[in-house]
């Protein structure tokens, strides 16, 4: 049984490592910390804002009618600015009444100087049709004035903290991907890692061999994931069981936290071998599944398939781009007949291959037949 003496103990030393201050700020001043750049919405974070703009405007009718507004959190950087960790929802809908939000990853995109113009209120149904602009100056001043509690973690903080704190306050509301909420997250520990992940996304290469990526997943970072996936499956396969998701997050906090060894310039330069390979010899089909008669491979992303792939040519990558240089079809010809055995099919299609038996037989058939 725990000693009750020790258990307090444990808890006041954590404490101790955390700096907390509460203010009181007006959305205004909130504003005017976002233009002048004190408060940071970081990109990767700012892509998370989904409010419908009924949505959105409801807000600001609670504002205006002066209901209570849950507090936002942010962290305190090293240079006194703010990092804005829970609320975006809220903040963005505001900056968007007062033509102050920039959100390219919407349909349609928001522009800088695009207004809201209020819809779907409920309780005032005046408010709709109008704009901040339309409102009585009055009125104009009350949203101005509306004060919202500001939770800070106070730069001197255990970085850990900010960063268990953040995977809390966003496990509910507007559900995030995985690997969402990884890049937000993972940058309260430090950014170098992450960066890497997605300048890597951005390669030609890899984008060749997933082109066909939905909007959807572009915007939720599967792209960002696939990366991630490929790191932790090419270096620390071994501690993989059964759960994906944890696996992917405990290898990106642990190269982070620099518990875990990684040679950037090294996996960069296979990323980038691997890649090429596929992309020169199968482009959007690199990734894809024999079709129901084994005719042909789909234009397609599946994730097995990227895993065996990707994975399974790591100890053959001089020799594969040896092979591609002289003709791309002679590896095209291998990959397409490994889609098509119907072993391979068992370890890449149907329920129950998330786990480590199949994920080496898929690997190792790769790895034994691709030359």
């Amino acid at each position: 049984m725990c000693n009750p003496v020790n258990l307090i103990d444990a808890i006041e030393s954590k404490i101790d490592k955390v700096h907390t201050q509460s203010l009181d700020l007006s959305l205004n001043e909130i504003l005017d910390m976002k233009v002048a750049g004190e408060l940071n919405i970081s990109p990767d974070y700012q892509r998370l804002f989904r409010w419908s703009e009924g949505s959105q405007s409801r807000f600001i009718e609670s504002l205006l009618l002066e209901m209570p507004v849950p507090p936002i959190y942010v962290v305190e950087e090293e240079d006194s600015t703010y990092v804005l960790i829970d609320g975006l929802q809220r903040i963005s809908s505001y900056l968007h009444f007062r033509g102050n939000l920039e959100a390219d990853h919407l349909d349609p995109k928001i522009k800088m100087g695009d207004a809201l113009t209020l819809i779907d209120c409920d309780i005032v149904t005046e408010l709709n049709g109008k704009s901040y602009a339309d409102l009585p100056t009055a009125l104009q001043i009350r949203l101005k004035r509306s004060f919202v509690r500001v939770e800070v973690v106070r730069k001197g903080s255990n970085p850990k903290f900010k960063y268990h704190m953040f995977k809390r306050l966003n496990t509910g509301g507007v559900l995030l991907t995985d690997q969402q909420m990884r890049n937000c997250t993972i940058r309260l520990l430090d950014s170098k890692f992450n960066d890497f992940i997605i300048e890597l996304a951005k390669n030609s290469d890899f984008k060749g061999t997933t082109k066909r990526l939905t909007k959807d997943q572009i915007l939720g970072s599967f792209d960002h994931e696939l990366v991630l996936r490929f790191f932790a499956l090419k270096n620390w396969r071994e501690n993989f069981v059964h759960d994906v998701r944890d696996f992917l997050t405990e290898y990106m906090e642990g190269v982070t936290s620099g518990e875990i060894e990684f040679d950037y310039d090294q996996n960069k330069s296979d990323f980038e071998r691997t890649f090429k390979i596929l992309n020169d010899s199968m482009s959007e089909k690199a990734f894809g599944y024999a079709n129901k008669n084994k005719t042909d491979v789909t234009s397609s992303v599946g994730v097995y398939q990227f895993e065996a792939f990707s994975v399974g040519i790591q100890n053959k990558l001089e020799q594969l781009l040896g092979i591609n240089q002289k003709d791309t079809s002679i590896l095209a010809d291998r990959i397409n007949k490994i889609k098509m055995d119907d072993d391979f099919i068992s370890y890449t299609s149907g329920g129950g291959k998330n786990s480590k038996g199949p994920l080496e037989n898929r690997i190792n058939f790769v790895r034994k037949n691709i030359i």
